[in-house]
């Protein structure tokens, strides 16, 4: 059994749902999850204590939750030496785009650069669009986004763009990484 922290951050909940996914994957394959908003961090969690770590951000306006960003640079001495995965949720990962794949690409790239952070894995998912939960200000600024990048701009509903496969597939390579990784140690001790 593997220990496995998933920490994330997230704005309108769809990084929350993506974390319950791989948590649950985990969960199938007989190991022990920890899932933990950044925001509700406490301080008497080790990252020693976990086998795996998991590290997942929201994009909003071209930047990640704040409190990841400072999570992962704070603490990257302890992720490189761990089997670690990070994923990043964006509406640039939802469209089939290049540019706007380029660009989340790019998002996830200046987050590592600047933390110094090496993670394994790495996944990208296309977000969600929860016009129901945002003010008049931040529901007409992503009205504008959205027309450029899926074309959904009917706020009286709310959009989904994950692609829950894609997801499912990360995290089975990424619990098979660690799982073959944690073999291997002990196989060598």
């Amino acid at each position: 059994m593997v220990s496995v922290l998933v920490l994330f951050g997230t704005g309108e909940g769809q990084t929350a749902k993506v974390a319950d996914r791989i948590t649950a994957t985990f969960t199938d394959r007989g190991h022990d999850v920890t899932t933990v908003d950044v925001e509700e961090i406490s301080d008497d969690i080790e990252l020693d204590a976990f086998d795996a770590i998991l590290v997942g951000s929201s994009i909003h306006i071209g930047k990640h939750h704040p409190a990841v960003a400072e999570f992962v640079g704070t603490n990257r001495d302890e992720l490189n030496v761990l089997p670690t995965a990070f994923f990043q949720v964006s509406l640039s990962s939802a469209v089939d785009d290049p540019d706007r794949r380029a660009e989340a690409a790019r998002y996830a790239d200046e987050l590592l650069e600047d933390s110094g952070w090496h993670p394994d894995k790495i996944g990208m998912f296309g977000g969600a669009l929860r016009y129901s939960k945002y003010g008049f200000l931040k529901r007409l600024m992503l009205k504008r986004i959205a027309r450029d990048a899926t074309g959904d701009v009917d706020t009286s509903r709310d959009y989904e763009y994950t692609d829950w496969d894609e997801v499912d597939a990360f995290t089975a390579d990424f619990a098979a990484f660690v799982e073959g990784r944690l073999t291997d140690d002990v196989g060598a001790s």
